[in-house]
């Protein structure tokens, strides 16, 4: 089963980094966001992805042209242009690169795909959110209900402290508690290919639109609810906490 990783956006709300690269080349722990997510899919045997380029592709692009000399332990002879490799962690990973254009929305973007990924199945994300969600149990939760398309659901936290009040008195607080209870699309999806059809207007489309609110109308679009870690890198605080996760030892998302 092929993995879609949309990673053309130009990450405005991280302006400060995107500026010099794209939102999915934002490092956590020394790599990219976009690794960290394709090593989660990885850990459940999950290798063939399809990264859906855009803004600033041309990194993306570069990095895993050279992926395999950056893995390696090397040795180079300049003199005959020789390379002789002493130790290969590379994974074992089938990487397409898919421009899919500068200013191609969500929907187009993925359209762009249909050939690729021809009459299977396949899974989707986002090129910025990390999870502990269980991907083979996910897979397993779609293959049973026999409907179009499954959506991770979480609940992110509130981004401000709560505080429980009792007149004047503050009887509780809670740190970065869930927000309001909503549950709320976290990508992680598992789509049948019939979810192409419901992609119509080329690269103006916005997948969140039209297309998931026909498919939840037409009784297609179930959720998978995910109660554990779920963390979307929006900000420059949001690469902040997720570094400091992972310099500590507590980045739940990190399985393998």
């Amino acid at each position: 089963m092929k993995v879609l990783i949309l990673a053309g956006g130009f990450g405005t709300r991280l302006s400060e980094e995107t500026g010099l690269r794209p939102k999915p080349m934002v490092e956590i722990g020394g790599k990219p966001i976009l690794w960290h997510i394709m090593k989660m899919y990885s850990q459940h045997g999950f290798n063939d992805f399809v990264v859906l380029l855009g803004y600033k592709g041309y990194f993306i692009k570069e990095y895993f042209a050279n992926y395999f000399l950056h893995q390696s332990d090397v040795t180079i002879d300049l003199s005959t242009n020789e390379m002789n490799i002493h130790k290969n962690s590379s994974e074992p990973w089938s990487v397409t690169l898919l421009d899919t254009g500068l200013n191609t929305m969500t929907g187009g973007r993925i359209k762009r795909a249909e050939a690729l990924v021809g009459d299977k199945p396949f899974m989707l994300t986002y090129g910025d959110g990390v999870s502990d969600v269980n991907i083979s149990d996910l897979v397993k939760f779609h293959n049973n209900h026999g409907h179009a398309i499954t959506m991770t659901s979480v609940q992110p936290e509130g981004r401000f402290g709560a505080l429980e009040l009792s007149q004047d008195k503050v009887i509780n607080f809670l740190e970065k508690p869930k927000g309001d209870g909503a549950w709320v699309n976290g990508g992680f999806f598992v789509c049948e290919p019939s979810v192409f059809e419901y992609i119509r207007d080329g690269d103006e489309t916005v997948f969140e639109q039209e297309p998931l609110q026909k498919l939840a109308l037409n009784s297609e679009l179930m959720t998978y609810k995910h109660n554990g870690f779920w963390k979307c890198m929006d900000s420059l605080n949001d690469k902040k906490q997720l570094n400091e996760m992972f310099d500590s030892g507590e980045a739940k998302w990190k399985t393998w």
